[in-house]
């Protein structure tokens, strides 16, 4: 009863803060101080300043505004148009026609961004308009979008990822390389879905392309060549040992930055923003990410993360019924909080129960992240539903509804994950290790 009690603190003061329109990160402090104030004599802003340090001052984390200033320099340049030149001649022949350039598209994208909300818009502002002009479906160009979009938040390098790594103490580059193969498959199965319901949807019909010679496709798809040759660079370098996760992160800022000075939309004013835009979204990761270590000491006095693991382990459950009591409660944390901030504040409870039923910390990373994307478009919060209502201007419950499909294979993804656990795991445990580890 005295863990119910200590919850029922916790959360009623998160709540009472998230309600008057508190930054997440700050109403994480406050529901920390009013915790360290009731449950322990230690001095509070001692422990506040401690943790913070602590957090803030990671090595790992200085990855995350490297490869966040990377994703803003490439969102700052003609990326989106070169991307869709180069990837709709290839795809016009397959089913489905040039509907794939969304999926592909995301794909290739989110291995040089890391953040779904830049690849939906990186991508949409150039394929939403194109694949209205050819008459393909509306909702399934919103919904293949925003499904696909959130490929930004598990194809190395992601943010969730980072965040889950320096939370844990686990190597960021081992769950980089770990997001690599479910992420291809993911991005496979939203192609077959969009295969499937090209073939069997009797609405399916997008005016056809021009035919073109291969030499007219390969001329095209020039401009794709430096973005491949920067995520070879990036992911490469780490899974051959060369880099580490930040060092890879280097690379990706002075190749992007090469990349957008050869396309001439390099400009002092972008760079600027670009700087800027990384700095803001750094700043609000880093508060989440205080805010959670401060909240996670207060628990910890409390004994509630320890006392919550072994009342679980007293229930006996299977490592497959933990997964899918997990499975429903980051659904339903997801339709209040954004992927980083769930990921954050669970995870010192979540923790100690993963580890006493044995589930692998690299594989459960990847878990988290498939049901992280879930939340990306599940009203009322999910981000990448604001993004869409903002660049298409439809209805919430419209976009909701066309991205649904995808919601479901990524629950189909969740299950593939568990049978086959090596999809995750196969990469890092071959990787070679260089100094970093």
């Amino acid at each position: 009863m005295q863990e119910v009690y200590f919850i029922g603190i916790f959360l009623f003061i998160l709540f009472l803060l998230l309600g008057t329109g508190v930054w997440i990160g700050l109403a994480l402090l406050g529901v920390a101080y009013v915790g360290m104030e009731l449950f322990t004599l230690r001095p509070v802003g001692d422990a506040m300043m401690t943790v913070i340090w602590r957090s803030s001052s990671s090595w790992s984390l200085t990855a995350l505004p490297m490869f966040i200033w990377m994703g803003e320099i490439l969102f700052r340049t003609r990326l989106s148009e070169d991307m869709f030149k180069g990837l709709a001649p290839w795809m016009a022949r397959l089913p489905g026609g040039l509907l794939h350039t969304n999926v592909v598209g995301c794909t290739v994208f989110a291995a040089v961004s890391g953040s779904s909300a830049a690849t939906l818009l990186t991508v949409g502002k150039m394929s939403v308009p194109e694949l209205r002009k050819r008459k393909y479906p509306e909702h399934l160009v919103i919904g293949t979008l925003a499904g696909a979009a959130t490929l930004g938040l598990m194809i190395p390098p992601s943010l969730t990822l980072i965040v889950y790594g320096v939370t844990i103490n686990e190597s960021i580059t081992k769950l980089f390389i770990a997001g690599i193969l479910p992420g291809l498959v993911l991005a496979a199965m939203f192609m077959v879905y969009v295969v499937v319901v090209s073939q069997i949807s009797k609405k399916y019909h997008p005016d056809p392309e021009p035919p073109m010679t291969f030499l007219q496709k390969v001329s095209n798809s020039r401009f794709l060549i430096p973005v491949i040759l920067l995520i070879l660079v990036v992911i490469g370098s780490m899974y051959l040992g060369f880099a580490t996760a930040t060092e890879a992160a280097v690379f990706g800022v002075i190749g992007s930055l090469i990349l957008a000075a050869a396309q001439g939309s390099l400009t002092w004013a972008s760079f600027v923003e670009s700087l800027m835009g990384a700095t803001r979204t750094s700043a609000m990761i880093a508060l989440i990410l205080s805010g959670a270590s401060f909240l996670s000491l207060s628990m910890g006095f409390t004994g509630l993360p320890q006392n919550l693991a072994e009342w679980i382990n007293s229930l006996q459950l299977t490592r497959f019924e933990l997964l899918m009591a997990l499975l429903v409660f980051y659904i339903i944390l997801g339709c209040f909080l954004d992927g980083i901030s769930a990921v954050v504040l669970t995870i010192a409870v979540v923790e100690p129960m993963i580890r006493q039923v044995g589930i692998d910390i690299i594989w459960f990373g990847i878990f988290i992240v498939v049901v992280v994307e879930m939340a990306q478009i599940t009203p009322p919060v999910g981000f990448n539903l604001f993004v869409m209502q903002g660049m298409t201007g439809h209805e919430m419950n419209y976009i909701a509804r066309a991205a649904f499909p995808m919601f479901l294979i990524m629950v189909l993804m969740v299950f593939i994950l568990i049978a086959f656990p090596d999809l995750a795991t196969w990469l890092p445990e071959n990787m070679r290790l260089g100094p970093g580890g």
